[in-house]
């Protein structure tokens, strides 16, 4: 069917309404004031229902790009005010053991001095405003769909997603047909996985020469707890159990925020081996350590969410810039691995985006590469930062986390990050699956509902939702992958590492087993995407608006 589209124009149109796609349209805006370019238009779209309704992270944030962007923030009453005051790092050494690491030893990143805890949702919702203040033209409740291009090849722009669409692929009486939004320069800054990235990514070969990406899911519970437990501007990092039972790697945080709230989540790396691992059950009984569980019971949990974030650093940075475009954020893989920290970096490379974008319009340019941006990049501290914490996660997957975390120290605390040598990690984290017959099984206890949770009912406070009777936004290559191939040689590893219960397999008496996709349960964390051993599992957007709505995460 042909649908006729309007289109709308812009200098530049930006693909996502996180830290990385606001702050480029801040310091556009900011640069065409500057210079009495009033009419210099910037457009971002968000798929979220609002501005920080999918975003998801610990977080500890790092101040510097926004110092940059917006120097007098606090006085703009941006969301930051919990300093952080006190790191504590552990190594669990079983369900019962735990030793504190001498601040002498822990890793140069991993302390906070000067950082703040946040909501990133509310820092994000923040600089929405701050991007409407400066005329920022922005469409929250917008997918984009898919990419324009020029007849050269050229990137045009991008097109919203179409609304009404039934299961089938047909108009609904409520159908909208999406928008051409047109651009000289479109920004991606989708975050990890982004869609439209990836395709990106492979048309123009822009991964040529680079280590895979690497990625890992992080799982975060948003608690209410006792005041008298609470230790406001308290940082706790820890890692081993219980990743260290199935020989994964990762590691947890715990920060004292305000008002009495604490965030607690676990990162796993997804080049992990065993296909029986559940990360959303590693994240429950992770709560019954002595360590974490005084903490947290008795407490109330307020919310629930799910991420994949980027993890390979500067070793798996594609190219930056092609014709017509750039990407920013983590829809490049800018998140520093060794601080754990991302939010600053896309900042930055927002900015560094928006500065080259915005030369090259200047000087009549429209539609070429700006490849500006990359130079750019390599002259400012966000590449010297990148190239200090190349070696981290490689070291961490390839020693464990012991000889890892010793390599790490070695480099970050003694040799400032300067270490002779570039670590690499060629193997994709969806090709290290072993075989589900050979490998251990971890027990997992059944949650109680009161520290321990299922899936399900963690979906329900993430406030998840996606309009009925819509095209399902999982999209399988070949459908009989999961019950021919994953099924025998992986147990089919859908149904775990989903952290929302999207994926079943489910077997009636007497009948073939099916592969069920529950597509109204999905957090948007895209580690189908990534980890499908069989990469058979293509994440897309759903309608607009649809998804997670969390609040103050």
């Amino acid at each position: 069917m042909q649908i006729e589209r309007e289109s709308m124009e812009f200098d530049v149109v930006i693909v996502g309404g996180g830290p990385a796609g606001l702050s480029a349209a801040i310091r556009l805006r900011q640069l065409a004031i500057a210079a009495g370019m009033d009419e210099f238009t910037v457009c971002v779209i968000e798929k979220g229902s609002e501005f920080g309704a999918h975003t998801l992270s610990g977080a500890i944030m790092e101040t510097r790009a926004l110092d940059e962007l917006i120097p007098d923030w606090q006085n703009k009453g941006a969301p930051i005010t919990v300093a952080a005051k006190e790191d504590r790092v552990y190594m669990l050494g079983s369900d019962t053991r735990s030793t504190r690491l001498p601040d002498a030893i822990v890793p140069a990143s991993m302390h906070n001095k000067g950082n703040y805890i946040v909501s990133l949702g509310n820092v994000v919702r923040w600089l929405a405003q701050q991007a409407e203040e400066l005329e920022v033209m922005m469409f929250a409740g917008f997918s984009a769909s898919d990419i324009l291009y020029h007849e050269d090849g050229s990137v045009r722009g991008i097109v919203t997603g179409d609304m009404g669409v039934n299961a089938k692929g047909e108009p609904k009486s409520s159908f909208e047909a999406g928008y051409e939004l047109i651009a000289k320069y479109t920004i991606f800054a989708e975050g990890c996985r982004g869609h439209l990235g990836k395709r990106l990514i492979s048309r123009f070969h822009l991964d040529k020469d680079k280590d895979p990406q690497h990625y890992g899911i992080g799982l975060k519970e948003l608690w209410e707890i006792d005041a008298d437990k609470h230790e406001e501007g308290v940082i706790l990092h820890g890692s081993g159990w219980p990743l260290s039972e199935t020989g994964s790697t990762g590691g947890w945080f715990l920060y004292f925020a305000e008002n009495n709230q604490v965030s607690f989540g676990l990162v796993v790396d997804l080049s992990y081996h065993n296909p029986h691992l559940s990360p959303f059950d590693e994240l429950q009984r992770l709560k019954l350590h002595p360590l974490i569980r005084p903490i947290l019971e008795g407490g109330k949990r307020l919310s629930y969410g799910a991420r994949a974030l980027t993890k390979g650093g500067l070793n798996s940075l594609p190219k930056l810039s092609f014709a017509g475009g750039v990407l920013v954020g983590d829809d490049a893989g800018f998140l520093n691995p060794a601080k754990i920290k991302g939010t600053h970096t896309a900042m930055k490379s927002g900015m560094l985006a928006a500065e080259s974008i915005f030369d090259a319009i200047k000087q009549g340019r429209s539609g070429d590469e700006v490849a500006e941006y990359e130079q750019a990049f390599k002259n400012s501290w966000l590449f010297e930062e990148a190239h200090q914490a190349r070696n981290f996660s490689p070291a961490m997957h390839r020693m464990g986390s012991w000889l890892g975390g010793a390599f790490t120290f070695v480099e970050q605390n003694l040799l400032g990050g300067k270490m002779p040598l570039t670590i690499n990690d060629t193997t994709p984290d969806h090709s290290q699956l072993d075989k589900a017959d050979y490998a251990y099984r971890p027990n997992y206890p059944k949650p109680d509902g009161k520290l321990t949770f299922d899936k399900l009912s963690s979906v329900f406070i993430s406030n998840t939702n996606h309009a009925e009777d819509q095209p399902c936004h999982l999209r399988l290559t070949d459908n009989t992958v999961p019950i021919s191939t994953n099924l025998p040689l992986y147990a089919e590893p859908a149904q775990r590492y989903c952290p929302a219960g999207v994926y079943e397999i489910v077997q009636k008496e007497g009948q073939e087993p099916t592969f069920v996709i529950n597509a109204q349960n999905c957090v948007h964390c895209k580690t189908c995407d990534i980890k499908d051993p069989s990469q058979n599992i293509t994440w897309v957007t759903p309608e607009g608006g649809g998804g997670p709505n969390y609040p103050n995460m």
